[in-house]
């Protein structure tokens, strides 16, 4: 076997490579469940570029980092057909998440399909290194290919769980992690041993050559990086209850005694480049994407440009009342209700835009009042 080392500071360029990809592909995919699917479908288009050129141009910063006492090169259609992979995977496993209802089981699945795309990408590239063979062991393999499965499932549950800032940033680092964790899990538990008499078929990269592709991968994915960071630093500057400059704080100006809400209100939503309006009876519930919901209609899920804290803020009506941190509900439209331990399930007769809804434990108490039981 060859002596390898790996240079520090390219292992920090590759750890910060990652990063800047993961909150990229992240941050571009919020509220893109509530677009319509042509904007949608450019989206995540975008993010699984950016996700899988994160990945491949992680690897192969890396991979300049190796130091072996022989010369060696990479097959540059093995090196492409890697990064192809890689955004194929995770361009999956957006589609998974973004397209129809999101449940626990399909954002795991989406995670599923995120480790399987590192795993491969970084099989297939090492594949490709000529002159020099590399050798697995079977500990190594399995070690790696379960981390990438498990960081990216836990990376997935904490950006998808809720898609709130806090939450892409915590799953950007968990996904920063896992690409470099397995790379270099991975590279542990691989050896190097030279190749004698191999011909030169094909065309070959050499270091010098795929520094110069990867550079270039970099400075897109780190340009994409700064103009995500501007509009998510913007967005959580303003906030969505942000008190107006130089103005005073709503309960400031607030009567001594809020007036009631209405007994019924119009709700705003968008469509065909029109907003409509609905009324507040007739929506089933509520649900936070970002700084915008998704209203549960009879007629299907519908946009709305309001946030949560808007619906809060201008006490809407009678008819919705939080159950969650991220849902309003109508007690109205509750057909069931399941208590489980400290928190609760409101469930809607069939044929209904939506199945069930989670009901927390601080909200309980006043569901279970509004509702009679």
């Amino acid at each position: 076997m060859l002596e390898q080392g790996h240079n520090p500071i390219l292992i920090l360029a590759s750890l910060a490579i990652a990063l800047m990809a993961g909150f990229t592909g992240l941050s571009l995919t919020q509220g893109a469940s509530a677009m319509e699917i042509w904007r949608r479908k450019i989206v995540v288009a975008m993010s699984a570029v950016a996700l899988g050129s994160g990945i491949w141009s992680m690897h192969f910063v890396a991979m300049l980092g190796l130091r072996l006492p022989v010369p060696f090169f990479y097959d540059a259609l093995t090196t492409m057909i890697s990064a192809f992979v890689a955004i194929l995977l995770t361009g999956l496993a957006l589609l998974v998440v973004h397209f129809g209802e999101r449940t626990p089981q399909r954002i795991a699945l989406a995670g599923v399909f995120t480790g399987a795309g590192i795993s491969a990408m970084h099989y297939i590239g090492m594949s490709g290194i000529q002159t020099v063979r590399p050798v697995y062991s079977t500990f190594g393999i399995g070690l790696a290919i379960a981390s990438a499965l498990v960081l990216c499932v836990a990376s997935f549950w904490i950006s998808y769980g809720h898609r709130e800032s806090r939450n892409i940033l915590l799953g950007t680092i968990g996904f920063g992690i896992s690409v470099v964790a397995v790379h270099y899990i991975a590279m542990a538990g691989t050896g190097f041993v030279v190749v004698e008499g191999v011909e030169h078929t094909g065309y070959w990269l050499s270091n010098e050559a795929l520094a110069f592709g990867v550079t270039f991968s970099s400075f897109i994915i780190s340009a994409a990086f700064l103009l995500v960071g501007v509009t998510f630093a913007a967005r959580i500057a303003q906030g969505p209850g942000d008190t107006p400059q130089g103005g005073t704080t709503p309960m400031q100006n607030a009567a001594p005694i809020a007036p009631p809400p209405p007994a019924t209100s119009n709700i705003p939503f968008e469509k065909d480049g029109r907003t409509h309006f609905v009324p507040d009876d007739e929506v089933f519930a509520v649900r936070a994407e970002g700084r915008y919901t998704i209203v549960y209609h009879k007629t299907g899920r519908l946009f709305c440009p309001w946030s949560i804290s808007e619906f809060e803020k201008r006490g809407v009506s009678q008819n919705l009342i939080k159950c969650h941190r991220s849902y309003l509900v109508n007690p109205k439209r509750v057909s069931s209700f399941e208590r489980k331990k400290d928190n609760g399930v409101c469930h809607f007769e069939p044929g209904a835009p939506l199945d069930m809804l989670p009901v927390s434990r601080s909200y309980l108490k006043e569901i279970r009042d509004r509702l009679g039981v």
